[in-house]
């Protein structure tokens, strides 16, 4: 794989086709294969861009301070190494909080924004409770062997139509998680509240959410929608948290018409 240097850490991502940039932030316990589809389906039109955050594939790890700020900066370094900005930046899950925090701290890397079935932060999307529960969760699950972890997390990510051959490739991926990586990102997620950036967000954004996502439920998605000024929120029906890999062909076409639109694209 590609790679580049940025504050010091090795990271490496995978590149696509040629025309307006496309940047893809991946969730936690998973890397840039998550995007697949995407680098394959979209880069008839687009250059495609899906790297391995610290601490995840073939990235290096992070220091142990590291936290949102960190993710923010080095996906920045990315884009800016690549000479991509600005981009249509998206995010999965904990993916879209890093990218709202690209957003934040450089936005002028940022021509638009895909958050998919995302967060305004765990703390900011989550009951107190229920944040803190899910922290707890993931650390202990940071210490377990792989299949347990892979066992415990994939009835929250896909719905129950989702093909055989779609759950396989997903559990793969899990397979593979890093521990101090997984451990740092879901602490960041944790303390992560985007809710006082989201009315200040002035560049085109889209929402894209499984109808069925039984981790970050619809009605989070819609809270965004009605925060962010303009945004738009496309619903991807029978489907779960993991909407890219579960429905690639619906949300590959949402994400399409959305950089035709997007000022410069």
């Amino acid at each position: 794989m590609p790679s580049v240097e940025v504050n010091g850490l090795e990271l490496t991502y995978e590149r696509s086709g040629e025309g307006p940039p496309l940047v893809f932030a991946h969730g936690v316990l998973c890397d840039s294969r998550a995007w697949r589809p995407q680098l394959a389906g979209l880069s008839d039109e687009l250059t495609v861009v899906a790297w391995d955050e610290p601490g995840a594939g073939r990235s290096v790890d992070p220091p142990e301070s590291f936290g949102l700020t960190g993710y923010a900066d080095c996906l920045a370094g990315v884009i800016e190494a690549l000479g991509l900005g600005p981009a249509a930046v998206g995010g999965l899950s904990w993916g879209g909080i890093v990218a709202q925090e690209l957003y934040r701290r450089r936005p002028e890397l940022v021509a638009g924004l895909i958050l998919a079935d995302t967060y305004a932060g765990w703390a900011g999307s989550l009951p107190a409770e229920a944040c803190a529960a899910r922290l707890a969760s993931c650390l202990n699950q940071a210490t377990m062997p792989a299949a347990d972890v892979v066992e415990q997390w994939m009835p929250s990510l896909l719905s129950d139509r989702a093909p055989a051959a779609v759950a396989d490739e997903l559990a793969s991926i899990l397979s593979d998680f890093r521990p101090a990586g997984f451990r740092l990102a879901v602490r960041a997620a944790a303390a992560a509240d985007t809710r006082d950036l989201l009315g200040r967000i002035a560049t085109p954004t889209l929402l894209l959410w499984g109808e069925h996502d039984a981790r970050s439920p619809l009605a989070v998605g819609e809270r965004m929608r009605d925060a962010i000024p303009g945004a738009g929120l496309v619903v991807i029906p029978g489907c779960g948290h993991v909407s890219n890999l579960e429905q690639p062909d619906r949300f590959n076409a949402a994400v399409r018409e959305f950089c035709r639109r997007v000022p410069g694209s």
